[in-house]
């Protein structure tokens, strides 16, 4: 009787041990999770891209037209090309990052980078996210569309995402991401000011004569002179 009871208790004590040691790793990933963005509650879905860290503006690489779906309605396309720049914000409705994105969007008067600069929000298709809850969030007056073919052909990492469009030149002039719309707003101007300057010299240099191909653009390599042969 003494041998039964001491082996329950050792078997007792290896359960708890087991017990606390479950718990633990579920609060270690509880915690991952919410440094993640990923909400914990049942009322939001989880989203399967979580924020990444602030990347410096990519240029020069093409853009593609947004097709897709409107949330709770039908097909959609929205063309890129035209005279002005088109922000792309590729948003998650489960991302506690891009929360804060959403609310800022809301605002008619939110400062947009550039002139005639429009607003494009892209979400992913409903089978990766929570169409219901991208209505809601959706706002008044802002094109929103639901395409995960966009996602991948612009090559976004994660949400939030941004990505500047040139209309006139159909390519991303500057791409990135951040906590807050401040950042954005600045790494996106800074593409735009080098998009300005790069054209600048460009049309300074056509007005002198010098365009692709001319010879001054490829000057002679070292020791071809007289002295050096």
């Amino acid at each position: 009787m003494i041998v039964l009871v001491v082996v329950q208790t050792i078997a007792i004590a290896i359960l708890t041990v087991i017990v606390f040691g479950l718990l633990r790793t579920h609060a270690d990933i509880l915690r991952a999770l919410d440094r993640a963005g990923v909400p914990l509650d049942d009322s939001a879905p989880a989203s399967p891209i979580g924020p990444v860290p602030v990347a410096a503006p990519t240029t020069r690489s093409e853009a593609i037209d947004i097709v897709g779906t409107v949330p709770g309605g039908g097909p959609v396309k929205v063309a890129i090309a035209g005279p002005h720049h088109t922000l792309l914000a590729f948003l998650s409705s489960g991302c506690r990052t891009c929360q804060a994105f959403w609310s800022e969007f809301a605002s008619p008067t939110v400062d947009l980078p550039g002139d005639e600069t429009r607003l494009v929000i892209v979400a992913q298709d409903p089978a990766h996210d929570s169409e219901s809850r991208l209505a809601e969030l959706a706002p008044t007056g802002v094109r929103t569309v639901c395409s995960s073919d966009a996602w991948n052909a612009y090559g976004v990492p994660g949400s939030p995402y941004f990505a500047l469009v040139d209309g006139r030149t159909g390519r991303v002039v500057g791409s990135g991401t951040a906590t807050g719309w401040e950042q954005v707003h600045g790494l996106l101007s800074q593409a735009l000011g080098d998009e300005a300057l790069g054209g600048t010299v460009d049309e300074a240099l056509a007005a002198s004569g010098i365009g692709p191909g001319h010879p001054s653009l490829y000057p002679e390599p070292l020791g071809t002179d007289e002295g050096d042969r």
